[in-house]
């Protein structure tokens, strides 16, 4: 039997939670001196209608390596004999190197020292790592081995597209989440800006005016990079407006031929404290790794209205 364990910031739904039996260790969110459990202590509803009114931002702390260890004894309590352990970028939290730590913990007791454990660096933030760990889940449930499940997540994790798009960057820019370069060009352009996960961090990849070219940006987008095959489900996320996460799952129904899952789920606390109010995130298998970044996607732009412009007015 294979166990499935992750952080808080998976952000995946307690639905899904309780059907696959994954068990969390839970990031510390701390909001004026006070300190809250990540999905124990304090809702996402909740830290949403605070957060414009905290006299301080709030700060996040990873899980301790003990929390990692507890949650593999007591994996092995309930009769599992191999565990899989999936976590957040090791470059936007410090999860995964206390989920390793947790690992050495766990093989130095007698009783452990044979248990199979692997902890994945997903290289993903939020849902990111909480699509590796559905599939993964569902992978077990059709008959894939604990090393099938390994290659799986290592092999495909950097193919694990993201895209998010917030509607005030100085939370990612506080929190050291976005590189120094892309908080530069998003700080000049005054657009929406829509990043990626590069080098385990966010990087700013393309710049929108206002919600629905956003929307337009993840559709298009979408159409060129997903990977069918893998692409079975999508998750759509969002911080504190469920509507417009709908919007685009509408227009994903609508103007795409993916007919797989789309799951909408909010964003917890931990994450929400660096994306802030008006956050929304697409997460996708892509083929090939293709390149993203700013002046491509700007260069794109340029031509494709410049084909349209031809195209209308050119000769014949």
């Amino acid at each position: 039997m294979i166990k499935i364990i992750a952080d808080s910031t998976c952000d995946l739904s307690e639905e899904i939670l309780e059907k696959y039996d994954i068990q969390l260790a839970s990031l510390k969110i701390t909001i004026e001196g006070k300190v809250y459990r990540d999905r124990v202590d304090i809702s996402p509803d909740e830290f949403y209608e605070q957060i414009e009114n905290y006299s301080e931002p709030p700060t996040t702390g990873m899980p301790s390596p003990t929390e990692f260890t507890d949650l593999m004894e007591k994996a092995v309590t309930d009769g599992y004999k191999e565990i899989l352990c999936i976590c957040m970028s090791s470059g936007t939290s410090g999860s995964y190197q206390s989920a390793e730590l947790g690992k050495k913990y766990f093989h130095e007791k007698e009783a452990y020292k044979d248990i199979p454990v692997h902890v994945v660096d997903s290289k993903s933030m939020s849902h990111g790592s909480g699509w590796l760990i559905l599939k993964s889940a569902r992978l077990r449930e059709q008959g894939a081995t604990y090393q099938e499940l390994i290659d799986f997540n290592e092999s495909y994790k950097l193919n694990l597209k993201h895209f998010l798009s917030v509607d005030d960057l100085n939370h990612l820019i506080r929190s050291g989440r976005l590189s120094n370069a892309s908080a530069f060009f998003g700080k000049i352009l005054r657009l929406k800006p829509i990043m990626t996960m590069k080098d385990a961090k966010g990087a700013i990849v393309a710049k929108e005016r206002g919600r629905k070219r956003v929307l337009e940006h993840y559709v298009s987008a979408f159409n060129k990079r997903v990977d069918e095959e893998l692409t079975d489900f999508i998750i759509i996320g969002y911080t504190s407006d469920i509507n417009y996460a709908k919007n685009l799952q509408g227009k994903i129904e609508t103007e795409t031929d993916f007919n797989g899952e789309i799951f909408i789920m909010q964003m917890g606390v931990a994450v929400g404290t660096h994306v802030g109010l008006g956050g929304l995130a697409l997460y996708f298998i892509e083929k090939d790794r293709m390149k993203d970044n700013l002046l491509r996607n700007e260069w794109e732009s340029i031509v494709e209205k410049k084909n349209q412009f031809l195209k209308k007015y050119g000769n014949e």
